[in-house]
């Protein structure tokens, strides 16, 4: 099979890497000098330092020449990039299947992928998300990784069975909302989660955040059509508890930073990377405001992000809200 990667980042990379052992691939970087340095090195030295990119790894600057010869599209592009590059393959799509692996909604929009997708690609292209609990860092090494791919249509679920190998375990589900819901929330949490360990607030705090964060995300995604059963899932519990917990997640080190009172704009800088759960904040604190959802800890983490709250002062209004049943009727 030939698969296009489109994005050149750390996570299109290491699935580029990690497919490439059975199948052609082509990965598609917009850049055209980071294409040529990544050709003459064979690694993606910004990205994903210390990976050798196989031989039989293409690496290209040329879009069309890229999604023409493709069996299958992966858009590994961020949230932000998303709706453009959709719009640039678009009329090269029509029956390829494209599966996606952004998580977040569109800044302006408060849209989910699936909706950018369905206003910008063909009716009749097959589309899925590819979500789960996966750093880029070890997807590239081949070490044991489970992820769900989540489409309505036969022929983009048929997908799973094709990328599904040793290492790599591909689940199916027909829940695209609330497999993009986790995927999204959770980088939030994980920004809330930093602050907490960045504050020192123990393993216990740590668990209860988790554990009640769980809950928002679960209240959004319910509000949204997603379904319960899927925020137990990989892509919900499953991708909240590595990237609230583990220290390779950029959100997570965004909250460390801002606890140790970098400012937002030197984090960034210094990250080098996009941490989506920055933008994604803003976007689902009003989504759940206008729906009438509770998400007290999402709230916390925007107005820690763009108000200008101490995250101490943020954390202690968390705590002070008034005592209520955990689970809401």
């Amino acid at each position: 099979m030939n698969i296009a990667v489109l994005g050149a980042g750390a996570w299109g990379t290491a699935l580029a890497v990690s497919f490439a052992k059975h199948h052609e691939v082509t990965l598609w970087a917009r850049n055209p000098a980071q294409v040529a340095a990544m050709q003459a090195s064979h690694t993606n030295t910004r990205y994903l330092p210390g990976v050798t990119l196989p031989e039989q790894l293409t690496v290209s600057a040329d879009l069309a020449a890229t999604v023409a010869v493709a069996d299958v599209v992966i858009v590994a592009t961020p949230s932000g990039a998303f709706r453009s590059i959709l719009k640039s393959i678009a009329d090269q799509v029509a029956y390829t299947p494209v599966i996606w692996v952004c998580k977040g909604f569109e800044a302006g929009t408060m849209k989910l992928p699936h909706q950018v997708a369905e206003e910008t690609l063909p009716a009749t292209t097959p589309r899925g998300v590819l979500s789960g609990p996966s750093f880029a860092q070890e997807v590239a090494a081949g070490l044991p990784t489970a992820l769900t791919l989540a489409s309505q249509n036969p022929a983009a679920l048929c997908v799973a069975s094709l990328l599904h190998e040793h290492h790599l375990r591909v689940y199916t589900s027909t829940d695209v909302i609330g497999v993009e819901v986790g995927g999204a929330v959770k980088n939030v949490i994980a920004i809330a989660a930093g602050i907490s360990d960045g504050l020192h607030f123990g393993y216990n705090a740590r668990a209860a955040l988790i554990a009640r964060s769980l809950a928002e995300m679960t209240r959004l995604g319910h509000a949204l059509g997603g379904q319960t059963e899927t925020f137990m899932g990989l892509t919900g519990m499953g991708d909240l508890i590595l990237t609230a917990m583990a220290d390779l997640s950029r959100n997570r080190q965004v909250g460390l930073r801002l606890a140790a009172g970098m400012s937002l704009e030197a984090i960034l800088r210094d990250l080098g990377h996009i941490a989506e759960g920055v933008t994604t904040a803003r976007e689902v604190d009003q989504l759940a405001q206008q729906l009438g959802v509770d998400m007290p800890i999402v709230h916390a983490v925007c107005q820690i992000l763009y108000q200008g709250m101490a995250p101490k002062t943020a954390v202690e209004s968390l705590l002070n809200r008034e005592p209520k049943a955990e689970v809401l009727q």
